[in-house]
């Protein structure tokens, strides 16, 4: 495997039920290659959005390390793992989560102005994923103007916008019938790929599974290889 660009080691976290404590992740590790797409696969509750939101540095692990592009994100203060999560990282949800209020054009740009970056180049490299997921001709539309497939087409372009290391996403066709998702999948596939993005995609569908580089099960917090 070259270098990974997501590196989890050894990661732990419990959880607090009253007085009881849930093990959720039990020393899980994991190394992903830049273009490598790894399909995780659990039951409900087996513990998959945790580890996502810990690889993304939403959450903090009690134990373990999250290394993204060889940096170790735990020696890191807050600001500075923002700043990592905002450049390196792109997510995408089973909810689309666009804001409703700006264009498709609009929602795209706007973690690369976050960013800092000059809104020109935005509005280019915006258009630019727009055009390649076929939504050209949807630049200017609104999401309540848009299909629910269309809608999370725009929530991947968005996820790519800063040109991040790494794509994690959780159930990101789990809202979408059967023929949409299928095909918006495969959109997301071509895009990682051609990218040279890391990848970690969280579903239930082991149909899916398939069409990615390999496959992981999360159970009883431990991550098993296919």
């Amino acid at each position: 495997m070259d270098a990974a660009a997501l590196d989890l080691r050894e990661i732990g976290k419990t959880f607090r039920q009253g007085s009881e404590v849930l093990e959720v992740l039990k020393g899980v590790s994991l190394q992903v290659a830049p273009g490598e797409i790894v399909a995780l696969l659990g039951q409900s509750g087996s513990g998959k959005s945790t580890l996502l939101h810990i690889a993304g540095l939403l959450e903090q692990a009690e134990r373990g390390e999250v290394i993204i592009g060889g940096l170790a994100a735990g020696r890191l203060g807050d600001g500075a793992r923002t700043r990592l999560r905002r450049e390196t990282i792109g997510f995408v949800y089973q909810f689309h989560h666009l804001l409703p209020e700006f264009s498709a054009l609009e929602n795209v740009m706007m973690p690369m102005l976050v960013a800092g970056h000059a809104r020109a180049r935005a509005r280019k490299r915006a258009a630019a994923l727009l055009d390649r997921l076929g939504l050209a001709a949807r630049l200017s539309h609104r999401p309540a103007r848009l299909s629910g497939g269309e809608q999370q087409r725009v929530a991947i372009a968005r996820a790519l916008a800063n040109e991040p290391r790494v794509i994690l996403a959780d159930e990101p066709t789990g809202n979408l019938d059967g023929r949409t998702a299928d095909r918006v999948f495969a959109e997301l596939l071509e895009a990682v790929r051609e990218l040279g993005v890391a990848a970690v995609i969280a579903t239930h569908n082991e149909d899916l599974a398939s069409k990615m580089t390999r496959t992981v099960y999360l159970q009883d917090g431990v991550l098993h290889p296919k």
